[in-house]
C-alpha cells in the first residue's frame, strides 16, 4: 500500500518485532526511529526491511514521532507504538480508506491489552487515536505525551481496532507512571500555574477511581477493572505528592472538620454512582425506578 508506517521505539526489541510482523505485509515501506537504544532493536528493524534513525532517547516521545513522520516518502502515514499491532481484518479497511480523497485523515479504534486481558470499558475502549493520515497534514503538538496527532482538513473514523499490548506487568505501568506519564502532567499544571489545594489530595485519586469503576463501567471487566480503576486512582495521588514536592511540601494546616466535610462529599459522590450503578443493572423496571428515586433523593440532600 501507499502508506509509511512509522513506529518510534526504545529498548523494545521483542515487543517490536511483533509490531513489524504485523505491518510488513502491507507497508509501503517502514520507519524506525530509535531512540538510541541499547538491547539490539535497531538490528530487529533492520531484519524487517525497515529504514532506522538514531536519535537521542527524548522523554518527549512525540518529538521524535514527528521527526518520523518527516522521513516518510509515502502518500500516507500510520504511526505506531512499538507495542502495537495491525490484525488482519483492519489491512483491508485500510487500503480502503487510503483511496478517499476527501479525508486527509482517520480515528482507530484500539483495543487494550492490560495484565493480558482485553478491557473493554472506562477510558480503555474504543480509545480511539487518530493514526492514519496524509503525509504533510498531520502532525503531534508536542506539548504532553498524552495527546493527538493534529490534522487539517476532514477526518473519518474507522470500524476495526488495532492491538495494544498496553502493560503486560505492573512494574510496566508503574515505570511508565513514574519515567513518563506523570512528569508530563506536572508540566501541564505548572505551564497553567496550578497551586495545589489539600482537598486535591482525596479529590485526584476520589474522583479517577469514580470516573473509572462506576460511571465508566470499569466494573464490568471484574477484578481487571477494579485494579486498573484503584490503580489510576493511585496515578492521579502521585501527581497531588509531585504537585506538593514542587512547592517543598509547604505545611498545610487541615482543621479536622474541613477534612470530614470533604470526606463526606466524596461518600456522597461515591453514594449517587453506586445507586446510579444498580439502577443500570436492574432488571425489573420497578427496581429501576426505586433506586432513581433514591438518586434524586440523594442528590438532592
Amino acid at each position: 500500500m501507499n502508506i509509511s508506517v512509522v513506529i518510534s521505539t526504545h529498548n523494545r526489541a521483542d515487543s517490536l518485532e511483533r509490531t513489524l510482523a504485523s505491518v510488513r505485509k502491507f507497508a509501503g515501506e517502514i520507519i524506525v526511529v530509535d531512540n538510541s537504544s541499547t538491547d539490539g532493536t535497531p538490528r530487529v528493524a533492520k531484519q524487517y526491511g525497515a529504514a532506522v534513525y538514531t536519535r537521542p532517547n527524548n522523554l518527549m516521545l512525540n518529538v521524535n514521532k514527528n521527526y518520523g513522520f518527516t522521513k516518510a516518502t509515502k502518500d500516507w502515514i500510520l504511526c505506531l507504538d512499538d507495542d502495537e499491532v495491525i490484525p488482519n481484518e483492519l489491512v483491508s479497511e485500510l487500503k480502503d480508506a487510503i483511496g478517499r480523497t476527501d479525508v486527509n485523515g482517520y480515528w482507530l479504534p484500539r483495543k487494550n491489552i492490560i495484565f493480558g486481558k482485553w478491557i473493554r470499558h472506562g477510558i480503555w475502549w474504543p480509545d480511539r487515536q487518530l493514526r492514519l493520515f496524509r503525509k504533510g497534514s498531520g502532525s503531534y503538538p508536542e506539548k504532553h505525551v498524552h495527546e493527538y496527532i493534529q490534522v487539517t482538513g476532514a477526518t473519518g473514523i474507522l470500524t476495526n481496532a488495532y492491538v495494544h499490548y498496553n502493560y503486560d506487568t505492573l512494574a510496566q505501568f508503574l515505570d511508565k507512571m513514574q519515567r513518563i506519564y506523570t512528569e508530563s502532567e506536572i508540566k501541564k499544571y505548572e505551564a497553567a500555574g496550578y497551586r495545589i489545594s489539600w482537598r486535591d489530595a482525596i479529590r485526584f485519586p476520589a474522583s479517577d477511581f469514580i470516573k473509572l469503576y462506576f460511571a465508566q463501567s470499569g466494573y464490568k471487566d471484574g477484578l481487571h477493572g477494579l485494579v486498573l480503576a484503584i490503580l489510576q486512582a493511585f496515578y492521579s495521588f502521585i501527581i497531588f505528592v509531585k504537585l506538593w514536592e514542587k512547592e517543598k511540601f509547604r505545611e498545610i494546616d487541615i482543621p479536622v472538620q474541613h477534612a470530614l466535610e470533604e470526606v463526606e462529599k466524596t461518600g456522597r459522590e461515591t453514594a449517587y454512582w453506586v445507586t446510579t450503578v444498580k439502577m443500570r443493572e436492574a432488571k425489573n423496571p420497578f427496581v429501576r425506578i426505586f433506586q432513581q428515586l433514591l438518586r434524586k433523593i440523594a442528590h438532592s440532600s
